[in-house]
C-alpha cells in the first residue's frame, strides 16, 4: 500500500546534486487526499513501522539514527509525535540539541552528539543534529565566540566541516548505525502563520522563543547555508530527505513512510533458536500444559 501511493526517492537528494529550494515545494505535491492519508495510508504505514521496530529490537545488530532538521516552526516536535509516538519506548529514544553547554563547548562539536547515538536494536530520533554546527555556528558567527583556536578558522572550514561529518556518518554505516537525514522545508509564509499562532494561543505561548521571531531576519542566509549544506553533506549512506512541511498531515505522512524505506533497506528479523533450546522450550510448553508448572521450577 505504502509504495502504490507514494515514492519517497522523489525527495532523496542524490549525491552531488546541486540543491536549490526556492523550486523545491513546501507544500504536498501529488495528487492524494488528506482524508486517504489520515484515515487509511498514514495508520497502515504505522502499522509497518511499529512490526519492522520490533525485529529491529529484537535482533540487535543495527542502530538506526533519524536526523530531523529545519527551520523553526516547520514541524519537527509535532512531526516526531505523530510519526513515533506508537513505537515501543524501550528501544526508542528522542535527543534534541539545545544551544551547547559549558562541557559540550569544551570538547569537539561532534563530541555530544556521538554520545546520543543509539546501541544496537534502537532508534534514536535526532531534533537538530551536529549540522547546528555549520548552520547557525555560521549565520551568528560562534565560532570567534568560543573557545575555539583563532588559528584554525580559515575561509575552508565549513568545506572542512562538511568533509569531518561526512566521514563520521560513513564510519557509522560501516560499523552498522546508518544516519537517516530529514529537512523538513516549510516557506517563509507559512511560518509567520505558526509563529502567530503561537503568539495567539496561549496554550501554545509556550512554544514560542523570541529567538524565533528574530531569526526571521536571517531567513535568506539560513535558505543559502541549507541549501550549500544540503548540496555538498547527501551520500548514498548517509542520504537527505527534504520534506514538505507546509502541509503536517502530508509531512508526517511522508516521514513515516521515509523510515519505513529505511527499516525494510536493514530487513530485520526475529532470531532463531538452535535445536537445543527450541526443544527445551517444546519441553517446558508439555509440562505447562500439562499442569506440571512444579517441574519447570524445579528444573
Amino acid at each position: 500500500m505504502v509504495d502504490k501511493h507514494i515514492d519517497v526517492d522523489r525527495y532523496k537528494i542524490k549525491q552531488n546534486e546541486t540543491v536549490n529550494l526556492h523550486n523545491i515545494p513546501t507544500f504536498c505535491d501529488i495528487a492524494i487526499e488528506k482524508n486517504e492519508v489520515k484515515q487509511e495510508l498514514f495508520p497502515a504505514v504505522i502499522h509497518e513501522m511499529k512490526s519492522w521496530q520490533e525485529k529491529l529490537y529484537a535482533e540487535k545488530k543495527y542502530g538506526l539514527t533519524f536526523v530531523l532538521q529545519a527551520m523553526d516552526a516547520a514541524g519537527k516536535d509535532s512531526t516526531i509525535n505523530h510519526v513515533f509516538s506508537e513505537l515501543n519506548p524501550s528501544g526508542l529514544f528522542v535527543k534534541s540539541f539545545k544551544e551547547p553547554t559549558s562541557l559540550e563547548s569544551s570538547h569537539d562539536y561532534l563530541w555530544r552528539i556521538h554520545k546520543a547515538l543509539p546501541a544496537r536494536g534502537e532508534i534514536v530520533i535526532f531534533n537538530r543534529s551536529q549540522y547546528e554546527e555549520v548552520i547557525v555556528t555560521r549565520v551568528h558567527q560562534l565560532l570567534e565566540k568560543e573557545s575555539f583556536p583563532t588559528s584554525l578558522i580559515t575561509n575552508h572550514i565549513w568545506e572542512e566541516r562538511y568533509e569531518q561529518i561526512m566521514h563520521w556518518e560513513k564510519y557509522l554505516a560501516q560499523n552498522g548505525f546508518p544516519m537517516i537525514k530529514i529537512f523538513l522545508h516549510v516557506s517563509k509564509k507559512e511560518q509567520e502563520k505558526r509563529l502567530i499562532d503561537r503568539i495567539s494561543r496561549p496554550e501554545k505561548n509556550w512554544k514560542l522563543a523570541f529567538s524565533d521571531i528574530s531569526e526571521r531576519k536571517y531567513w535568506n542566509k539560513y535558505q543559502e547555508y541549507y541549501e550549500e549544506l544540503l548540496s555538498k553533506t547527501s551520500t548514498s549512506y548517509a542520504p537527505w530527505y527534504i520534506v514538505p512541511a507546509d502541509d503536517k498531515w502530508y509531512t508526517r505522512y511522508v516521514v513515516a513512510c521515509i523510515v519505513v524505506k529505511e527499516l525494510r533497506k536493514l530487513n530485520p528479523s526475529f532470531p532463531t533458536l538452535d535445536s537445543h533450546v527450541e526443544e527445551q522450550l517444546k519441553q517446558l510448553k508439555t509440562l505447562l500444559e500439562q499442569g506440571q508448572i512444579y517441574k519447570v521450577m524445579e528444573d
